[in-house]
């Protein structure tokens, strides 16, 4: 074993460190992506997702290739390691890697555009109280074909964001509660998991973490250890459990401020720009000369 000093850069991850905080992005990688997809000089967007798809959406002749679709769209699941931004775009695109159709292409582009306009982009990570504390949605029903729902969440310790998910469910679920219910369960999992490491370096979590929903219904479902006529079918006792071991704590939240809301449905630029400063996505402040510095949102 050898001393190489401070790390800079590790399986294509850049590692920068500034005075305060360090700051992981992945933009020669990034790079390559446009090398690869031919679109080094094409315009860039602010959006990676579209809340309407065009009627009759161009083509690229080079991304309609199956194969070269496939190649591009596994590699930006890769690149999801330092952009939460885009894990949202990445899961609906991998979801058609079998058989890609034209609005699959036009989608793979649009996101192909945005990571041209925020290659420098990447998280923080800040020196600050080590909580943890979680955020979890669900998009009923997102799915025009099957019906089926797109649930995802986020964990940040401290300030700094430490995981996230985004996953299409494999049932239908009956309702808007069952969905956020199973959401809010699979986050369940990754928290405890996470407490374990934590105490293994020596950061217990002496207090419930928080978990934040936006649904109320399901909150009162894990709370309340009656099963009701129409969740009679939801099995509630593995968050309950933990709920009565205070591993953990259900807080309600506005859906205004749910901040894994942008990893389960498109959105506006407005509200995607909002909720990707929660995710504190931001540009590399080396890039800029030193003039930006990382401020906590």
């Amino acid at each position: 074993m050898k001393q190489l000093g401070l790390v800079h850069d590790f399986l294509g991850v850049k590692i920068d460190k500034h005075k305060q905080f360090y700051f992981v992005s992945q933009s020669k990688y990034a790079s390559s992506l446009l090398q690869q997809a031919d679109l080094t000089r094409c315009n860039p967007v602010t959006n990676p997702t579209c809340t309407t798809l065009p009627t009759n959406p161009m083509t690229d002749s080079k991304l309609s290739d199956p194969s070269i679709y496939r190649r591009i769209t596994g590699s930006l699941q890769y690149l999801t390691l330092t952009r939460p931004d885009i894990a949202y775009s990445v899961n609906q695109l991998s979801q058609h890697m079998h058989d890609p159709q034209q609005q699959h292409v036009y989608m793979l582009k649009k996101l192909l555009r945005y990571i041209k306009g925020t290659l420098d982009s990447g998280i923080p990570i800040t020196k600050t109280d080590l909580v943890l504390k979680s955020f979890s949605d669900a998009d009923w029903a997102g799915d025009p074909t099957s019906r089926k729902s797109t649930s995802g969440f986020c964990s940040f310790l401290g300030d700094t964001l430490i995981s996230w998910t985004v996953k299409k469910k494999q049932i239908v679920a009956r309702s808007s509660t069952e969905s956020e219910y199973h959401a809010l369960a699979a986050l369940t999992s990754d928290l405890i998991w996470l407490q374990r490491l934590l105490s293994d370096f020596d950061i217990p979590q002496t207090n419930p973490t928080d978990m934040f929903c936006d649904n109320t219904f399901a909150i009162a479902l894990a709370n309340n250890p009656v099963f009701h006529a129409r969740s009679k079918h939801i099995e509630i006792d593995f968050i309950r459990d933990h709920l009565q071991q205070n591993h953990i704590w259900l807080l309600p939240i506005s859906t205004i401020d749910q901040t894994a809301d942008i990893f389960t449905k498109a959105l506006s630029t407005p509200r995607f720009t909002k909720l990707r400063s929660k995710l504190t996505v931001s540009q590399d402040p080396s890039t800029c000369r030193g003039i930006l510095e990382y401020q906590n949102t």
